[in-house]
């Protein structure tokens, strides 16, 4: 691990015990529902679910209520008090999660069905190599779904405190094909800080 991601983890872990509630009064854990809801997997019992950088697992728990409670629900953070917030909120949707605190890079947890990856390539100096890290862990055929930071002011202000990067459309689009994704939909939060700061894409293992 980099020092600069051993300080974010730090960060993480400190913002931990009231991350959620502020996730949920910006709205993003509506927009996750949102996204999850509107590309919604016909036959979704049963299928192993990975979510990456899972953070307080507002994208695991948006999966559990929209698509009931997976065959396998995994969570990947490099914060251990991020996953042990994770892990007591979907235990309270009735969903038993396993929690891996190790890197992306290294982490030797699949195949999955499904991946859930809100606001993760941001924190790369190489966006390509997290993108070629999901595709490891993804069966052929999985899907992946994509929340990703866009250019925007408030950006500005998030930037001030976490340092993330930005990208557009088109250059994820790009990264996803050169790390074995098909893009197949984008979606456009349609309301709040996450229609301003972010997008999200849909895209399949190849």
């Amino acid at each position: 691990m980099t020092q600069y991601a051993s300080d974010l983890a730090d960060r993480y872990t400190a913002a931990a015990p009231k991350w959620s509630d502020k996730m949920r009064a910006l709205g993003y854990f509506d927009g996750y529902l949102g996204f999850l809801d509107t590309h919604r997997l016909g036959a979704s019992a049963g299928l192993d679910v990975v979510d990456i950088g899972a953070g307080t697992g507002a994208m695991a728990e948006a999966w559990a209520a929209t698509h009931g409670a997976p065959g396998r629900m995994a969570l990947l953070d490099p914060s251990p008090a991020m996953l042990a917030v994770a892990r007591a909120a979907l235990l309270r949707r009735e969903v038993v999660a396993e929690v891996h605190d190790s890197p992306l890079e290294t982490a030797a947890l699949g195949p999955f069905d499904v991946l859930l990856a809100a606001h993760v390539i941001e924190h790369f100096d190489d966006p390509l190599s997290a993108l070629t890290a999901m595709r490891r862990l993804a069966r052929p055929d999985a899907r992946l779904f994509l929340v990703v930071s866009k250019p925007h002011w408030c950006n500005v202000i998030i930037w001030l405190q976490w340092r993330h990067r930005t990208f557009r459309s088109d250059e994820t689009s790009e990264l996803l094909l050169h790390a074995g994704f098909d893009v197949q939909a984008h979606y456009r939060f349609p309301s709040g800080p996450p229609s301003r700061t972010s997008f999200g894409i849909l895209a399949r293992a190849i």
